[in-house]
Parts: structure tokens; C-alpha cells; sequence
């Protein structure tokens, strides 16, 4: 009796292994990513107020980021390579678009209205610039020289600068990131990677200038909170006593203070990683760690067992881009960062970033499944 249980279990999960590989889907993969979703569910619940519609909202969203991914798992990497101009194309008439009569929410025109459904073109760009950057680099010689380097910084900079411009700092930042670690990638010579930090360095300094004051007290706000604890400053001073009494084991799930009384602003969305310090404690905080860091191994494996430049390229960036969203978010959350707005992947309340996120990985397995095997 005990071998046939053990036979029917097997059997079972061969199945459902071999589902996925029909699929073209990676099985550590897909668990990895399931039970970073699941565990932020669980949390959204408590964060949200006990909300069970707006769990049911991100699950509905967390499913269509996977039905993405299953459908871009099946294009070749071929016609990826193929369409990255037109992506990017597209990416560019979006933002133009929304910069000259884009929907204003929060204070920042980010949005296009469609009536039926709203979305910010800006998340397009984070696959489109890894993308085009791939596909700009997949023919040239590497490391890249500096002609090269520049173009595919003109290739970057663009969407960014439209991106920050309406204003989305922290998206525009995260569009540079990932078109830099494609260059990165690729080889950028360190000579070239000094000169450009020496650049930045110079633009931040020019850039102040025209920062919003927001933008600017979030900055001074990290250098020190209690300038203006009950305004500029509250948010990073919230989420760190919420994260310290928390302690090692937490509060207990839908008992912590900060988050249930309302002191914790943001709670469901770029703060939601204070409440699980709080709620779970240092033990729930290393364990939401911890499998964002399998996540980022088998996506690594992945991307190195591709084959050719446009496919290393881009399966690495888009495997080193998710957890550098990791680390900003636990960063700002934790008062290591300025607050720049950068949502925790799978784990805020947010719709289309958790879409990106998922086609983005669906790529990274459509690179992989379709290499060629070489005896």
C-alpha cells in the first residue's frame, strides 16, 4: 500500500514536471516565484485591513502576469531578437504620448487612460531598453568601444529622460539600471565604467537643480528623518519602528501595531516589507529573503546555460534587474536608501509591475527552453 502511495506521488509529480517542460516553463522557477506571490498574499491581507477584495485584485493580477509569462515562454527567441525595435518603438510613442496628455494621478502624469483599463507605458521600457540594448549589441564586437557604449547609452537615456520627466524618478532610474547591467554585461571596459560615474556624479550635482522638493526631501529626509518626523520624514520613521518591534519572531500575523492602527503609510504597496518585519519578525524578513535569493540563482543558471550574445545578454539582465528591485525596496524600507518608490516584486499591491515582472521571467525561460542542446 505504502509503494503504491509512493508510486501515485511520483507519478504525480512527473506530471505536472513534464506539463511544465511542454509548457517551456522551469519548475524550480515557477515554485520560486509562486511562493514569493503566495507569501505576499498572505501579507497583503493583514496589510490591506483585512481586505479580502483587494487580495482577490492582486491575485487576479499576479494571475494575468502568469498567463504572460506561459504565453512568452512559447516565441522563439528569434522573433524576441526581431521585435525588440518595434517594442521599443512603440515604448517611445507611449511616452510621448503620456508626457503631452497622459492621465494625472498622485500628482504625476504616468498614466494612460484607455476607459476600460489604465497602465503606465513606463513599465514597457523596463523589458523594451533591455531588449533593444541586447539586440544593439548582439552583432558588435565586445567588449564594447566607446561608439558603441554610447549607443546603447542613447538607446537608454531616452525613455529614461521621459520617463523621469513625468515625473517617475524611480522608474526612470530603474530603466537605466537595466539597460546598464546589459552593458555591463557585455564587457564595459572599468576605464569606461569610471568615467561614467564620474558623469553621474556631475549630473546628480546639476540635476539637484531641477528636482521637484519632494524628490529633494526624500533625499534629505534619508540623510536624516527627524528634520521633519511628522511630515517628510514620517514614512521611513514608521516603517523603522515597525521593523524594530518586530523583534525576532514578530508581532503575530494581523497584530501589529504600525500596520492595523493605520501609522504605517503605504503599508499595502512600497512599505509592505515593513509589515512583514513587523507581523513575522528578523525570521519571516530572511525567509521572504532567502527565496528571493533562489529565485535569483536559478535565473542566473538559466541565463548561462543560453547560447548566444542577444540571449546571455538580456536572460542575465533581466535575472540581476529583479533582485536589484529587491534590494532598493529593503533598502528604502529599512532607511539604508532615499524613498524612491520602487514596489517589492510579487509582494506589493500593484498591477502592471507584477505583469512586467512575470513576462520578463517568461522571456528569460523562452531564452532558455529553446536553446540548441549540443552533445
Amino acid at each position: 500500500m505504502a509503494d503504491d502511495f509512493g508510486s501515485r506521488a511520483f507519478g504525480s509529480l512527473g506530471w505536472r514536471t513534464g506539463m511544465l517542460s511542454k509548457l517551456r516553463l522551469d519548475g524550480p522557477l515557477v515554485v520560486g516565484l509562486a511562493l514569493i506571490a503566495l507569501y505576499g498574499q498572505i501579507v497583503l491581507y493583514s496589510a490591506s485591513g483585512e481586505s479580502l477584495r483587494r487580495v482577490l485584485d492582486g491575485s487576479a493580477r499576479i494571475l494575468l502576469g502568469g498567463i504572460a509569462m506561459i504565453v512568452v515562454a512559447q516565441i522563439k527567441p528569434s522573433l524576441l531578437r526581431r521585435s525588440a525595435p518595434w517594442l521599443f518603438t512603440f515604448g517611445i510613442m507611449l511616452l510621448i504620448i503620456v508626457d503631452a496628455i497622459g492621465y494625472v494621478g498622485k500628482g504625476a502624469q504616468r498614466w494612460l487612460d484607455l476607459g476600460f483599463v489604465r497602465f503606465q507605458p513606463s513599465e514597457i521600457m523596463k523589458l523594451a531598453v533591455p531588449m533593444m540594448a541586447a539586440w544593439y549589441l548582439h552583432e558588435r564586437r565586445l567588449p564594447p568601444g566607446v561608439i558603441t557604449t554610447a549607443g546603447v547609452l542613447g538607446i537608454v537615456l531616452l525613455p529614461a529622460g521621459l520617463t523621469i520627466l513625468q515625473p517617475d524618478l524611480g522608474t526612470g532610474l530603474l530603466i537605466i539600471i537595466g539597460g546598464g547591467l546589459v552593458l555591463i554585461l557585455a564587457g564595459l571596459q572599468v576605464r569606461i565604467m569610471l568615467l561614467a560615474a564620474v558623469l553621474a556624479g556631475a549630473g546628480a550635482w546639476v540635476g539637484w537643480e531641477f528636482l521637484h522638493d519632494y524628490q529633494r526631501n526624500r533625499v534629505l529626509m534619508f540623510l536624516n528623518p527627524e528634520l521633519d518626523p511628522l511630515g517628510a520624514g514620517y514614512h521611513s520613521i514608521q516603517s523603522a519602528i515597525a521593523i524594530g518591534s518586530g523583534g525576532v519572531f514578530g508581532r503575530g500575523w494581523l497584530h501589529g501595531s504600525q500596520g492595523q492602527l493605520d501609522f504605517l503609510p503605504e503599508r499595502s504597496t512600497d512599505f509592505i516589507y515593513a509589515v512583514v518585519g513587523e507581523e513575522f519578525g528578523m525570521v519571516g524578513a530572511v525567509i521572504l529573503l532567502l527565496l528571493y535569493l533562489f529565485v535569483l540563482g536559478r535565473a542566473l543558471y538559466l541565463a548561462l546555460q543560453t547560447q548566444n550574445t542577444f540571449a546571455r545578454l538580456l536572460s542575465g539582465s533581466i535575472a540581476l534587474t529583479f533582485i536589484v528591485y529587491v534590494f532598493i525596496n529593503m533598502g528604502m524600507v529599512s532607511g539604508l536608501m532615499p524613498v524612491v518608490g520602487v514596489p517589492l516584486p510579487l509582494f506589493s499591491y500593484g498591477g502592471t509591475s507584477a505583469v512586467t515582472l512575470l513576462t520578463g521571467f517568461g522571456i528569460l525561460m523562452s531564452l532558455y527552453s529553446h536553446r540548441k542542446l549540443v552533445a
